[in-house]
């Protein structure tokens, strides 16, 4: 706002004596008792508009310090929280990714991944839109299934995703999230992730375009628990005749990532079970995106630290005549 630099004439008035507590409750007395003029009229109207604008700011520039990513909605966030910066700047280019994070219970590390995953991205001017895709049903964790419902949900205005743990964050900010055009792009390499180093690793993060996710059919719906579930969508990869692609030139190693991941057992999804290890070895080229079965019980638009996720609450199905290790005996 510009200011003029010419200074407005001052009016002096002749001292009152009188103590302040006298002064306040003369005009108060004053303005209660006097004609209700129009001047009087204006100033009370303007005094409540500003009372409500300053209270409308104050309500929206809280963050979210604790988010419970249940069924149960919370406040929702102003509408300026829910944009990016800079988005409109030519300089950051056409594509847009949406990050898929599928999810259960490990609220701790999300609040440490979104904002931190926001602002990584931001600097590397990478349009994106960050989606939890977290599992409220009562089966085991199914970390494929979740991405599928992640992909279908995620909207036409993304053109490619990424497949991204929430307790994997990048340190280098050489790696590169853009468009993975020529094939699917492993971000997190088997050279470079702190646990995993099989040369067949395909887990943790994984760019790949719209047109060649459903080349894939999706990922494989048949793995309840924990893990396996990366290992056959390589296989998916090479049935689709797609190249993978690797980072070049990271010099950082196994420190090119923090891994956040918290040492709880969590019996229900990391507990193996004998029917579960004989058929997650097999390929399963029928199944993923055709035969997904799930229920949206609610989405959920939230702020982490002034970054912008959308909450995908999803109950799976599960035909427990075909994968009957999706729960516990």
């Amino acid at each position: 706002m510009m200011y003029s630099s010419r200074r407005k004439p001052v009016l002096y008035f002749k001292e009152d004596r009188r103590s302040d507590s006298e002064k306040l409750h003369r005009h108060g007395d004053q303005f209660l008792t006097g004609k209700c003029t129009v001047y009087k009229l204006f100033g009370l109207c303007v005094a409540l508009v500003l009372g409500s604008l300053l209270w409308l700011q104050l309500s929206c520039s809280g963050d979210m310090n604790q988010v419970a990513v249940d069924t149960r909605l919370p406040r929702q966030p102003c509408p300026q929280e829910r944009q990016f910066s800079a988005v409109d700047d030519p300089s950051w280019g056409p594509h847009k990714m949406a990050v898929i994070v599928p999810f259960r219970e490990r609220f701790e590390e999300l609040l440490v991944f979104v904002p931190y995953m926001h602002t990584f991205l931001n600097k590397k001017k990478i349009r994106h839109r960050i989606l939890v895709v977290n599992q409220v049903d009562h089966y085991r964790f199914n970390r494929a299934s979740l991405i599928n419902v992640g992909f279908l949900e995620s909207g036409n205005d993304t053109d490619y995703i990424a497949m991204h743990d929430v307790d994997l964050l990048p340190l280098n900010e050489a790696l590169d999230y853009g468009f993975p055009e020529e094939g699917p792009f492993h971000v997190a390499s088997p050279e470079l992730h702190p646990l995993y180093h099989y040369k067949t690793y395909v887990g943790g993060i994984l760019l790949l375009t719209k047109e060649h996710y459903k080349m894939c059919n999706g990922m494989s719906n048949r793995f309840w628990g924990w893990g396996r579930e990366d290992d056959e969508f390589f296989r998916r990869l090479r049935t689709a005749g797609l190249q993978l692609f690797r980072p070049q030139g990271i010099e950082t190693g196994y420190k090119t990532f923090r891994h956040i991941h918290d040492p709880a057992w969590r019996k229900r999804d990391q507990k193996r079970i004998a029917a579960q290890k004989q058929e997650q070895f097999k390929v399963d080229p029928e199944g993923g995106l055709t035969n997904l079965r799930y229920k949206i019980e609610s989405r959920q638009e939230l702020t982490i630290s002034g970054a912008p996720l959308t909450v995908i609450n999803t109950a799976l199905e599960c035909d427990l005549n075909v994968t009957p290790w999706c729960q516990l005996s």
